[in-house]
């Protein structure tokens, strides 16, 4: 009986073996996690799930009981040491387990603040695991102060939930703006006129010197020049991809685990999929960081681990919960050359185009033209920038020019 091996059970790893069995694989699964709890969804951490709105079991991505049901071996808080692609063997401390097929999924990792300037003190969280959202929620006490360092959405995330439970929030960023990586000025535009109104202190251009105290953190020194007292740090700087193991197995890295258009890594029997890898794209490795990507190149890996040979095309699409303003994105906006902004019943989205093609949006609780824009994206469409703009225009028109 065939062995098919999964490491990493978060979205893709779950994608993975799901997709296996709804293929008809009769074989043996087993999905190996470090975490002791079964696959969860991330994003709900630093919004419903910190603010008190979502509980634990809601986070599951299936019933614990699902995994034996379903034939597939589950084994959490368990650490893969050591990878074999010659004897096709996976250690896990002192056992050893061979496959036939393996498929890494081993995500990402929160990006550390250096010792030498304060990062290994008390009072210092990452916002990536059920375990660092359960250790900072008793943080989250009203009249607190808490530093977030790094304006991307896991800090503004952070940011939003701790101004609604009445802690004192001081957001810094060290680029020019807000985020100045994955959006436009216009975007970023809005987003800090939304926190100053729920009153972050939100200060762009600055960084951090270090941050102090015995063995608590007490207090952040800035590159402005100011020190700050806090009660607690979180920091949101970005992530790394998980490529320890296999790098460690001699397999290619580029931007992350390097897999061709099927998910293939430089051994044909190891797949990766989700954060740590990167896929052939417009002439470049190209990694996506989100929860769409994760279930949509695992469905495919799973279908090429059976030998099927489907390639993957990405459709970008992610979304942010900051107060009352549901944020949904579809495509990239990398290259753009153009902004329209569209503002109807007050709903307010930022349409990107390169070379006059539309390639992608922001949609502000703007449900409406997010799908719209999504569905000319996915099917090589565009719309006609001047008709964007036009509040008075039918949304569906653009689909039937």
């Amino acid at each position: 009986m065939s062995h098919f091996i999964v490491i990493g059970a978060g979205q893709a790893g779950q994608s993975i073996v799901t997709t296996l069995r709804g293929q008809g694989f009769d074989g043996q699964i087993t999905l190996i996690g470090d975490e002791p709890v079964p696959p969860y969804q991330r994003p709900p951490l630093s919004k419903a799930y910190l603010l008190g709105e979502m509980e634990l079991d809601r986070l599951f991505l299936r019933p614990e009981s699902y995994y034996a049901e379903d034939g597939i071996t589950l084994r959490t808080n368990t650490e893969v040491t050591a990878i074999d692609p010659v004897a096709k063997t996976v250690t896990l401390g002192d056992e050893t387990l061979t496959y036939d097929k393996l498929a890494l999924a081993t995500g990402s990792a929160p990006r550390l603040l250096p010792a030498a300037i304060g990062g290994a003190l008390e009072g210092v969280y990452t916002m990536r695991t059920l375990a660092d959202a359960d250790a900072i929620e008793p943080e989250f006490r009203t009249g607190a102060s808490v530093l977030i360092i790094g304006g991307g959405y896991i800090g503004l995330e952070a940011a939003a939930v701790a101004a609604k439970k009445g802690l004192k929030v001081t957001l810094v960023e060290m680029a020019d703006r807000i985020l100045q990586r994955v959006a436009s000025e216009e975007t970023s535009d809005y987003f800090r006129a939304l926190h100053k109104a729920h009153g972050v202190d939100l200060r762009e251009g600055v960084g951090l010197v270090k941050l102090t105290g015995d063995s608590h953190v007490t207090a952040a020194e800035l590159t402005d020049g100011s020190t700050l007292d806090v009660d607690f740090v979180i920091v949101g700087v970005g992530i790394t991809p998980g490529t320890a193991l296999a790098e460690a197995a001699g397999l290619t890295l580029e931007n992350g685990i390097m897999t061709d258009a099927m998910g293939h890594t430089s051994d044909p029997d190891i797949y990766a999929a989700g954060d740590c890898a990167s896929f052939p794209w417009q002439g470049a490795q190209m990694r996506l960081e989100s929860v769409g990507n994760a279930i949509d190149q695992g469905a495919v890996v799973a279908k090429n681990m059976l030998g099927q040979a489907v390639n993957y095309t990405p459709k970008p699409w992610f979304w942010s919960d900051q107060y009352d303003v549901k944020l949904q994105i579809a495509g990239l906006s990398t290259g753009h050359d153009q902004v329209v902004i569209r503002e109807a019943d007050g709903t307010r989205s930022h349409w990107y185009y390169k070379d006059g093609q539309l390639i992608a949006i922001d949609a502000m609780n703007d449900p409406r033209g997010y799908m719209v824009a999504k569905r000319l994206i996915e099917s090589g469409k565009t719309a006609d920038p001047a008709l964007v703009a036009d509040p008075a225009t039918d949304l569906k028109a653009l689909m039937r020019g």
